[in-house]
């Protein structure tokens, strides 16, 4: 006789469609002005990067901490501000429209282009929510960054 599997707990940050605030459609015009000032390596403005994280903070505070990803998916890790290898894994791999993405974290650091590799990825995540899958790293962190150098990057601009 089969047993049953216990339902998996409720998420804390699950709740049902009934109650969960609805994301208002980010500007896509926005969005779409941004990626491609990136996808060109032009670093966006202070206020572009300010609208741009408050689209991100709306968009991960409705996703839960446990995400489902469809497979296929592209595996990404460690870019370090390497801007240009970003482009080469996006050109090779295909456009987030038609594939899904997994970056592992490790973003910044390293590389010379620190501010443009996250924030193409952070636009990439907020106008293509369901397709691109963003992790923390270990170079994400206030410790890290400033043994690396973001820190400082940060502090100047």
């Amino acid at each position: 006789m089969a047993v049953a599997a216990p339902a998996a707990p409720p998420s804390l940050h699950q709740q049902s469609s009934a109650t969960q605030p609805s994301l208002a459609q980010p500007n896509y015009t926005d969005l779409e002005h941004y990626l491609e000032k990136l996808e060109q390596g032009t670093p966006l403005s202070e206020k572009e990067v300010a609208h741009l994280c408050d689209k991100a903070r709306e968009t991960l505070t409705l996703e839960a901490n446990v995400q489902p990803v469809s497979a296929p998916v592209t595996v990404c890790g460690d870019i370090h501000g390497q801007w240009h290898d970003l482009i080469e894994l996006y050109r090779i791999g295909g456009s987030a429209p038609d594939t899904n993405y997994l970056f592992m974290g490790d973003y910044v650091d390293r590389g010379y282009y620190s501010v443009e590799t996250v924030s193409l990825l952070v636009c990439l995540k907020v106008r293509y929510p369901e397709r691109v899958h963003i992790l923390r790293g270990n170079h994400e962190s206030r410790q890290i960054t400033q043994v690396y150098g973001m820190y400082e990057l940060h502090m100047v601009l």
